[in-house]
């Protein structure tokens, strides 16, 4: 009885994740061509939606490296920028994409930062600005905290002899962290 247990408990632990991940790509896929089919109902294609949604993230990205295209979206961007809810959510957006995969990537210094004196305490982050003489914090620099299993995180401001670079890959840093400890922190 309990190796059955023990098959049960291993077997949860590769079945769960996978089905939820497969569950979560077929509801967002059913999602989008459920949508495309009430937005253009000749369309009644199974995975049209996401063949659109590939074929109109590419053109976009193709029109923004062309002189027209280019001025196109500086247009929508100054729009966008420029109307005040819009803009905090616009701005947001396009930021932490940028952060993550455009040509300003700030999660590309990954630290270990001292919490305080007197504790052995340590935190995982990345730092996201190296200077804070505009807040008047000459040594100090600013450490983007993200949390586990979220996509939320904190900026918290420490003095630069509290901050110590990793010598490990961003993106291992980042799935050690968003893990909670449990995958991509070695090497």
């Amino acid at each position: 009885m309990k190796k059955i247990v023990t098959y049960f408990v291993k077997g949860l632990l590769i079945f769960v994740p996978i089905a939820l991940t497969v569950f979560l790509l077929f509801w967002v896929f059913t999602t989008l061509d459920s949508m495309v089919n009430k937005i253009i109902p000749f369309f009644d294609i199974p995975g049209i939606g996401i063949l659109l949604t590939i074929l109109i993230i590419t053109a976009v990205g193709f029109l923004a490296t062309n002189f027209l295209g280019k001025k196109l979206f500086y247009l929508i961007d100054r729009i966008f920028t420029s109307l005040p809810l819009v803009k905090l959510l616009y701005s947001a957006f396009k930021d932490i994409l940028e952060a993550f995969a455009g040509d300003k990537k700030s999660f590309d210094k990954p630290v270990i930062v001292s919490i305080g004196p007197g504790t052995s305490a340590k935190i995982v982050g990345f730092i996201t600005r190296d200077s804070l003489e505009n807040l008047g914090l000459k040594d100090y620099v600013a450490v983007y905290m993200p949390q586990s299993y979220n996509f939320a995180g904190n900026v918290l401001l420490f003095p630069k002899e509290a901050v110590q670079p990793l010598n490990i890959d961003s993106s291992q840093a980042m799935a050690f962290i968003v893990s909670g400890g449990l995958s991509g922190g070695s090497t």
